[in-house]
């Protein structure tokens, strides 16, 4: 029995390096690269573990690629289920320019899954018994998966009582919410691509949120609105908490923390706007870390009691 199932179908070696600036053509110095594991669920997973979380973090893994990437999981104490692929697990390449303060990120499109494979993913994840009925699939689709992969994750896990958190875009979120979900979490520029219009404002941003949940899509959306901070939205009621005011050392990592916050609230029975609160501060000790380090626990725990929720009705 499992606390928390990640699923993550495109996962990644992350390599992270400095550099002065990048330009073309010359050849850029740069500083000796830091390699974590990395993909929308491998990072969910490794925040909720440094959380004390009990989860299982479930991808394909191929080559020596996928081999190091075990090595990292486990040398952070991350549990795992590997399904074995015959391509090679990607890498990602990120690069953050000192004399700027930007972050450039490089994310090649992953190795193509023959239909044996995903199909042995879809049949793991949905298999794996899990004690507070909540699993998070995040991240890209690689080659081959099927755009409705998500969808057919939530059918398969609500059969066995499972509510499905979903970190996605494109095709494969908007397939995701047509089977129903319990919790999506798009960005504002994926919000607006999925409803067609623009959302300025925090009314279009609060209706278009409400239009997905009304129409049975999810039972919650949390909306992240990045340095603006984020929404949650149930049918019954909206939050919002603003982004808290830190040194930001790289970008990196804070959409995949803000989930792992809201999951780890949830799944520990906390009210949503204590969820959302989470989700702020880990998102903001993200952003103290350089590359993809991810949050720190002390950070979260010590930026909580400076996150401010409001009721919006």
């Amino acid at each position: 029995m499992t606390g928390i199932l990640t699923v993550t179908m495109n996962p990644a070696l992350d390599l992270f390096t400095t550099v002065e600036r990048v330009q073309p053509t010359h050849k850029l110095r740069c500083a000796s690269p830091v390699v974590h594991p990395g993909g929308g669920g491998i990072n969910v997973a490794r925040v909720l573990a440094r959380h004390g979380a009990d989860v299982l973090a479930l991808h394909p893994a191929g080559g020596v690629t996928g081999a190091q990437l075990q090595s990292l999981l486990q040398a952070e104490g991350v549990s795992t289920q590997a399904i074995a692929i015959a391509g090679e697990t990607r890498e990602s390449f990120a690069v953050h320019e000192t004399a700027t303060g930007l972050d450039w990120r490089f994310v090649l499109p992953g190795p193509t899954l023959a239909q044996a494979e995903w199909q042995a993913c879809l049949d793991a994840a949905a298999t794996v018994p899990v004690q507070c009925g909540l699993a998070v699939a995040s991240g890209s689709l690689p080659p081959g998966v099927p755009e409705d992969f998500y969808a057919r994750l939530a059918t398969r896990l609500a059969r066995g009582g499972v509510r499905l958190a979903v970190d996605s875009s494109g095709p494969a979120l908007a397939r995701a919410l047509e089977a129903g979900v319990f919790l999506a979490k798009p960005s504002l520029r994926e919000l607006a691509e999925f409803s067609g219009a623009a959302l300025d404002t925090r009314e279009q941003q609060l209706a278009a949120c409400r239009r997905i949940v009304e129409a049975g899509r999810a039972e919650v959306i949390a909306l992240s609105l990045g340095a603006g901070g984020a929404l949650l939205v149930t049918a019954q009621h909206a939050w919002f908490a603003p982004a808290l005011p830190v040194t930001v050392a790289s970008t990196i990592g804070a959409g995949d923390s803000i989930l792992a916050g809201l999951v780890l609230a949830i799944s520990r029975g906390e009210a949503f706007a204590a969820a959302l609160a989470q989700g702020i501060a880990a998102s903001a000790a993200a952003l103290l870390t350089s590359g993809t380090a991810l949050c720190r626990p002390d950070d979260v725990q010590r930026l909580l009691p400076q996150v401010r929720v409001q009721t919006l009705d």
